[in-house]
């Protein structure tokens, strides 16, 4: 079974260091020999030579064992020191003392320091050499010291980076999941008002089929255009999850200036919708551009599917310091209860409201739904924007307060 390629490279690198402090130790010892007038014609011995390849090569595996590998680091140090005459070599051990500070085993790495220091000045062979002078083992306990500082230092600064690691993937994921959250709001949107309008003039075509051909054929044609529609806001919903070597979407997002196609479609649904327009028209950002589009889009689908009324009014406000929207259907719920909770609030799945509020929420913004106290229902909102920017030509109107009032084309609900 193959490894994964982030364990197969950590296992190549941690063997590259093993080898490379292994060879720099005997390399180390040999040479200490050499200088070593003493034993100028001799060698450090093939047990000796053994013992520091072990100490070593237990690097491979100090990620995982960082206190056992320190042992057999510092044993094997100390034993090949006393059998070869050379003193301790201390590279292994010192990057074996590393690991373990980094791996916050800072006992059992200051315990090997003490021990590691008090063998090599009091140990068993230090008689045969000679003690050493009180000035060496004082600079030896000092470079120790320093030694021990600097791992400190080490460690806090790789812990450091691993907590902005983690942070930077936090924020990653928090991103991911707020824009999976836009995404399945936008697609809820998307699908439940257009599904709801191909779903109503279905049942008028099989009902005028016999009866009314050219009706029937009316309510095809509405199809067709709703669902064309519906895929081309689907692909502008889920552009965000192209790859780098795709085209960018060439279908701008939908938006207030489109909210006579908006009525138009809610008219096939069988709304008698009817839309009003005040204030001074201008351009909103992007994102509460689409915020008040969509939570327009999904109160009137709100409404024709849960309203026993065929009426919805929508009204539009621009403000100095934002947009106002407020959806109205006549009610009282349907009677069928369809998606219907207490009081007559509709529970288009039960993410229609919710999906409202939170894309308000997500802009600075309110919203409120619920009955009015006459039997029908009321979906207000209040998105903040920036004041200025440039004007623009409000929605198809028949004046400066843009009034929209149709029938149904598809018969009665």
């Amino acid at each position: 079974m193959r490894l994964p390629a982030r364990i197969d490279r950590r296992l190549v690198v941690d063997a590259a260091i093993a080898v490379g402090v292994t060879a720099a130790q005997l390399g180390v010892a040999h040479a200490t020999l050499s200088w070593n007038h003493h034993h100028a014609h001799t060698s450090v011995g093939w047990g000796a030579d053994l013992l520091l390849a072990a100490g070593g090569m237990a690097l491979v595996v100090r990620r995982r064992f960082p206190v056992a590998v320190l042992a057999i680091a510092l044993g094997a140090a100390l034993w090949a020191g006393d059998i070869s005459h050379t003193g301790m070599i201390w590279l292994v051990p010192i990057a074996a003392f590393f690991n373990a500070v980094i791996a916050r085993k800072r006992v059992a790495a200051i315990a090997s320091l003490v021990i590691g220091y008090a063998v090599s000045f009091w140990g068993v062979w230090t008689s045969a050499r000679g003690h050493a002078s009180p000035a060496v083992a004082l600079g030896v306990a000092a470079w120790l010291i320093v030694l021990l500082a600097i791992a400190e230092v080490v460690r806090i600064r790789s812990q450091r980076a691993a907590a902005i690691a983690r942070s930077r993937e936090d924020q990653l994921r928090r991103r991911a999941s707020e824009e999976r959250m836009r995404i399945a709001r936008d697609l809820h949107d998307v699908l439940a008002h257009n599904i709801s309008v191909i779903n109503v003039q279905a049942g008028t075509a099989l009902h005028l089929m016999d009866r009314q051909p050219e009706r029937a054929r009316e309510a095809l044609t509405a199809i067709h255009e709703v669902s064309k529609q519906a895929l081309t806001e689907l692909r502008s919903v889920l552009g965000v999850l192209r790859t780098a070597d795709d085209d960018p979407p060439r279908t701008p997002s939908p938006g207030l200036s489109q909210l006579g196609e908006l009525v138009q479609s809610a008219r096939s649904a069988g709304l008698d919708a009817g839309l009003t327009v005040t204030g001074d028209s201008r351009e909103l950002p992007a994102e509460a551009d689409l915020g008040a589009f969509r939570i327009i889009q999904e109160a009137l689908t709100n409404a024709a599917r849960h309203s026993s009324s065929p009426t919805a009014r929508v009204q539009v406000c621009f403000e100095a310091g934002g947009v106002r929207i407020q959806v109205d259907d006549d009610g009282p719920a349907r009677a069928d209860g369809k998606g219907s909770g207490p009081n007559g609030t509709p529970q288009a799945g039960g993410n229609g409201i919710t999906g409202m509020s939170e894309r308000a929420l997500a802009l600075g913004g309110a919203l409120h739904a619920g009955p009015r106290s006459d039997g029908g229902f009321r979906v207000s909102a209040f998105l903040p924007t920036p004041d200025g920017g440039g004007s623009r030509s409000a929605p198809d109107s028949d004046s400066g307060s843009v009034a929209y009032r149709a029938t149904a084309a598809g018969g009665s609900r």
